[in-house]
């Protein structure tokens, strides 16, 4: 893949400095900006394979990247990194599209880890023998990782299409929550509420009416699984 290189985004210098020394102890190349103003100007020009964001910023703050970020159809993977703790935070950063959230003060092997994690599976999502898997009124092009309904493109994140390829390429089968965290994180560490999140937001994407999922169905005590009929 040649070199990996990740955009750091906190307006907290001695933070800063910390990110990219832990970066580098990983083998990645770090880019560091104070503002999210900054990180979307310089996502228009480069290319990155990750963001680690902080949230509490002056101006733009993290929330409004992470919507902007997905609003122009990027995937790239993104951690949070937040001195904000609440629950709330927590799941609301996951509902628009962070890949993970991290609450300061955090652990430098335990962050490296996720950030390898992350990268990793994002390569595998885009390494594929089979080209487009077609279910239904869904087709997933695994080679530039376009969805559609209908031929109507739907944008998804990086964790929503790792999901919504497991669910096409196994229709009718009934994934448990661990199964399903396993398979989409992995070792990653992630709040425990991160597979219903996903559920919710992929089915806000797809469904014709959300709160009655044609599709995605709830098999209660089991799991969910992904169905046609």
């Amino acid at each position: 893949m040649g070199v990996t290189k990740v955009l750091i985004v906190d307006d907290d210098v001695a933070i800063q400095k910390l990110l990219v020394k832990v970066m580098t102890c990983n083998n990645y190349q770090s880019v560091a900006v104070s503002s999210g103003e900054a990180a979307l100007e310089i996502l228009k020009n480069d290319v990155f394979h990750l963001i680690l964001l902080d949230i509490t910023m002056g101006g733009m703050d993290g929330f409004q990247v992470i919507q902007t970020i997905r609003e122009q159809g990027s995937n790239i993977p993104i951690i949070v990194i937040s001195g904000r703790t609440e629950d709330y935070d927590t799941l609301y950063g996951l509902d628009i599209g962070a890949d993970d959230y991290i609450t300061k003060p955090f652990n430098p092997v335990i962050l490296g880890a996720k950030a390898k994690a992350l990268i990793r599976r994002d390569n595998n999502a885009q390494v594929t023998s089979k080209a487009v898997i077609h279910c239904g009124p869904f087709n997933l092009d695994t080679t530039v990782l376009k969805f559609t309904k209908n031929d109507e493109e739907v944008v998804l994140s990086s964790k929503e299409l790792l999901m919504m390829r497991l669910f096409l390429e196994n229709p009718g089968r009934v994934f448990s929550k661990e199964i399903l965290y396993d398979q989409i994180w992995g070792d990653a560490i992630v709040d425990e509420n991160a597979v219903m999140v996903y559920i919710n937001h992929l089915r806000a994407k797809i469904e014709d009416d959300p709160k009655k999922p044609q599709y995605i169905k709830t098999v209660w005590g089991l799991g969910y699984k992904f169905s046609l009929s």
